[in-house]
């Protein structure tokens, strides 16, 4: 396993630096940093400021020069706020991971649950009931949704009961005069919420489908003929296989989450890795936004990797 595992992150690094100077040269391509200067209509200006960031060489040689200081920390300055790169990124990465930890959580043992259970109970009641349910998380647009849970779970409520704050907040983590969990806590179940409707919805499909493949299965009705307990057969034999196609969708999900949640962050007004990105993208702050598909890129072929060793841990019938 070991063995696999080194190869694996040998085999991702030259990926990650194929794929962070497709990712720079297309960022350099299409924002240009003297954008402002050029409208003096100074030419000369314009060349200095050029000259001054390395824009007049290769974009070979610009990437070089940028990956060298990527590696030191080094991440250049926001031309939008004229702040260090690293700091921006590192309080909104900040605020996304808080998202993305409570909201992982949440939907891969409610997906998880639901999925094992449509699948046993298949045609019950239940199963029809979830089956619904996951149809309409998939239709609905997370942005409806978090407005509608803001006027039903907050707005509303505080009128109805004639409270004298919301029930629940809907603008940022936390509250400005400072607060301790139950705050956090408040400000933290409907960003999730919004966040994990269609995940939730998604995954449990994939599990309940999976499941049902694994329930079918010859070494299964051989446990069954043996004698073997139901439970032991559900969750001894077939659930830890079932788990392997969704660790395969979770790891790719996963791994997109960490480059921001867009919708969420901006219903919210989470200063996080998807508002960030909205931000920068529409200033043209190509140093945020160099950054930003980097990091992007680089959780995506670590959930990857992560999803390859625990195709191994789930199945001991796989062999690296």
């Amino acid at each position: 396993m070991l063995t696999f595992v080194a190869r694996r992150v040998i085999f991702s690094v030259p990926v990650l630096l194929v794929a962070s100077f497709l990712l720079f040269a297309f960022v350099r391509g299409t924002f240009d940093p003297t954008d402002r200067l050029r409208q003096s209509r100074d030419p000369e200006a314009v060349q200095r400021a050029r000259h001054e960031l390395g824009l007049d060489k290769p974009v070979v040689v610009q990437y070089k020069d940028w990956l060298g200081g990527f590696v030191r920390g080094d991440w250049g300055e926001s031309s939008r706020t004229q702040e260090r790169v690293f700091p921006v990124i590192r309080r909104a990465f900040w605020n996304t991971l808080q998202l993305v930890v409570w909201g992982v959580l949440l939907s891969a043992v409610v997906a998880v649950g639901v999925g094992v259970f449509s699948a046993v109970r298949q045609y019950s009641l239940p199963d029809y009931l979830f089956t619904g349910l996951s149809f309409l998380g998939l239709a609905m647009p997370p942005f409806w949704f978090g407005l509608i849970a803001i006027q039903f779970l907050a707005v509303y409520p505080k009128d109805w009961f004639d409270l004298t704050s919301t029930p629940l907040y809907f603008v940022g983590l936390r509250s400005s005069t400072g607060g301790g969990v139950g705050d956090y806590a408040r400000h933290l179940v409907l960003p999730v919420l919004t966040l994990t409707v269609q995940i939730i919805a998604s995954w449990s499909r994939y599990q309940r489908a999976s499941m049902l493949d694994a329930l079918s299965a010859d070494y299964v009705r051989t446990a069954r003929a043996k004698g073997v307990p139901r439970r032991q057969v559900i969750f001894g034999h077939a659930f830890r296989n079932a788990l392997i196609p969704l660790v395969t969708v979770m790891a790719l999900d996963i791994g997109a989450l960490f480059g921001g949640l867009v919708v969420t962050e901006q219903i919210f007004s989470i200063p996080g890795m998807g508002r960030l990105f909205i931000d920068s993208l529409v200033q043209g702050d190509a140093n945020v936004l160099v950054v930003w598909t980097v990091i992007t890129a680089a959780f995506v072929i670590a959930f990857n990797l992560l999803a390859d060793v625990l195709y191994g841990i789930l199945d001991p019938r796989i062999r690296y």
